[in-house]
């Protein structure tokens, strides 16, 4: 029986509390007979943070923790939204690459980068490899902007659109209203389904990386991000995305989210809280 090589890859630049529990997510997932790589981009300015990646580095085998060129832009995120500005995105996405590269570096048999304001189910990753799919995501869903509603991180088309409509159809109000609900209420049903893009949470195998995924810019393409890039790249190479919804993984956005962590631990079978 073949023994799978995941390399579970990340860049990092987070608060400590965060960080804790994400690393608390990570030490967590059951990896059974997998052979588990860690590549870690260490991004942080906060000391605490930098030596809380050290003890998981002494902790877990075959963790790497790399540097990345410094950048005088800073990150800002508060408890409305993150803000993001052009230069950092492909700063990530340059960081993203690497992780692709190192990947094949290794011989793995696929990389879960994963962001790390995200906590995932000790089952996820035995889970979306067992789904076959040579690109897949864990969903998570989040409430972008204050008092609206939540959403996933995966979406239909386009930018974010989660209401699927062909070219030049024309739509109701009401007709587009009842197709986002009834994406909306496909994605909180258990299961795995295609999507049109998504990000923060995937798994890609090897076949995708050496056939030339990357979270490059398409320089003829104006949409915004790098996860939208690396989606269109991804069908343009012939591969269909998709997204495991049956165990979903929690996004501490905000800092205020941090209070819904020992409730997401406890119901995950994980004890000891965020600590």
């Amino acid at each position: 029986m073949q023994q799978w090589h995941v390399l579970i890859a990340s860049p990092i630049r987070q608060k400590p509390a965060i960080l804790e529990a994400f690393l608390k997510s990570l030490r967590s997932l059951n990896t059974g007979s997998l052979r588990v790589s860690y590549l870690f981009y260490d991004d942080n300015e906060d000391a605490l943070s930098k030596k809380l990646m050290s003890v998981f580095q002494t902790e877990q085998e075959n963790v790497e923790i790399r540097s990345f060129p410094e950048s005088k832009l800073q990150y800002e995120c508060n408890e409305v939204t993150h803000y993001w500005k052009e230069e950092l995105v492909w700063r990530v996405a340059a960081m993203k690459n690497e992780c692709l590269k190192h990947s094949s570096q290794l011989g793995a048999d696929a990389v879960f980068l994963i962001d790390s304001d995200l906590l995932v189910h000790p089952d996820t990753l035995q889970n979306l490899l067992a789904s076959g799919k040579t690109i897949i995501a864990n969903i998570f869903w989040t409430t972008w902007e204050p008092g609206s509603m939540e959403l996933p991180q995966v979406w239909i088309q386009d930018t974010y659109t989660l209401i699927p409509q062909k070219r030049n159809e024309p739509l109701t109000e009401e007709e587009a209203k009842r197709r986002l609900f009834q994406v909306i209420a496909q994605l909180r049903q258990p299961g795995i389904y295609e999507v049109g893009g998504l990000g923060a949470c995937t798994l890609i195998r090897k076949e995708a990386i050496l056939a030339g995924v990357s979270f490059s810019e398409i320089p003829n393409l104006s949409f915004w991000g790098e996860d939208r890039h690396f989606c269109i790249r991804a069908a343009a190479l012939g591969f269909s995305l998709y997204v495991d919804t049956r165990r979903p993984a929690y996004h501490i956005y905000r800092e205020s989210d941090l209070a819904g962590v020992p409730a997401y631990f406890t119901a995950c079978g994980i004890k000891g809280g965020a600590s």
